[in-house]
């Protein structure tokens, strides 16, 4: 079965070829681009606090910058063929092992 990750990669790459935007897709623009779109996550709660309540009005810009992440991600995903859900998957095991829950529960502090 089809994972909700790879049905989601197949749309966009049939958006992508509709539109004949395969020709911009290389690794280094996918990634730059993915960082610009981190930025305008960010962007969205500059000259906020830690405590300030998200206004209904900000939820659309979070939305639609998220997407644009995850577009992002999966277009370089798809152009490098990496399997964004067996990376996941590796990555959380190498975590758990890096960070038992023993020593990292409730921490932040970085440790060797």
């Amino acid at each position: 079965t089809m994972n909700t990750l790879h049905i989601l990669q197949k749309q966009l790459a049939k958006f992508n070829t509709d539109r004949d935007w395969d020709q911009f897709h290389c690794p280094r623009n996918l990634a730059m681009s993915l960082c610009v779109e981190a930025s305008e996550l960010l962007e969205c709660f500059l000259w906020t606090k830690d405590d300030d309540v998200i206004p209904e009005r900000k939820y659309q810009d979070l939305n639609d910058e998220v997407a644009d992440i995850l577009i992002c991600l999966l277009n370089f995903c798809e152009k490098t063929h990496i399997d964004l859900e067996a990376a996941f998957e590796q990555k959380l095991k190498k975590n758990a092992l890096k960070y038992p829950v023993e020593k990292a529960r409730g921490s932040c502090a970085k440790y060797d």
